[in-house]
């Protein structure tokens, strides 16, 4: 299973972080504007650093090899492996679909899939990303943004010790 991994890389001194927690996340996609791709058919997964204001692509994973999309199953252990390595280090993933043996590999490796109901533009997928991390984000939202966090800049919430 061959990937090909393309990091942006940024000539200019980096600005300063903004403030506030940040996430890795990966959106399943044909063409690199849209959620548009089954999990084992993309043929791109680009993947974000998603802040409260901002949110930058920092890479894209290319496959040579995704599946048709025809319905039929193939559980080649390669392809699957392959997409669920290069989700390291994210913690959200946005896809069309999702069958029910890879959404449990997505998982165990501590990412959380999230199916969108149509072909959703990447900006608007980003936004939902901002809109459920301000406020109050759901809890397992709350557990992935507090890992990071240093205790004295994260608020605390009722199911903490959960």
């Amino acid at each position: 299973m061959a990937a090909r991994r393309l990091s942006v890389v940024d000539t200019d001194p980096a600005p300063a972080a903004a403030p506030g927690p940040r996430l890795r996340v990966a959106l399943a996609t044909q063409d690199m504007r849209a959620v548009n791709a089954h999990f084992a058919g993309a043929r791109t997964l680009a993947i974000y650093d998603v802040g409260l204001e901002d949110a930058t692509l920092i890479e894209a994973v290319q496959f040579a090899d995704p599946s048709p999309e025809d319905g039929r199953h193939d559980d080649s252990a390669g392809r699957l492996e392959a997409r669920i390595a290069a989700l390291e280090g994210c913690a959200l993933l946005f896809v069309r679909a999702i069958g029910g043996p890879a959404a449990a590999k997505v998982i165990k490796a501590r990412v959380h899939p999230m199916k969108v109901a149509d072909d959703t533009p990447v900006d608007e997928v980003l936004a939902r990303v901002q809109t459920m991390m301000k406020g109050t984000p759901p809890p397992w939202l709350r557990k992935i943004l507090a890992v990071d966090a240093p205790d004295s800049d994260r608020p605390a919430f009722l199911d903490d010790d959960e």
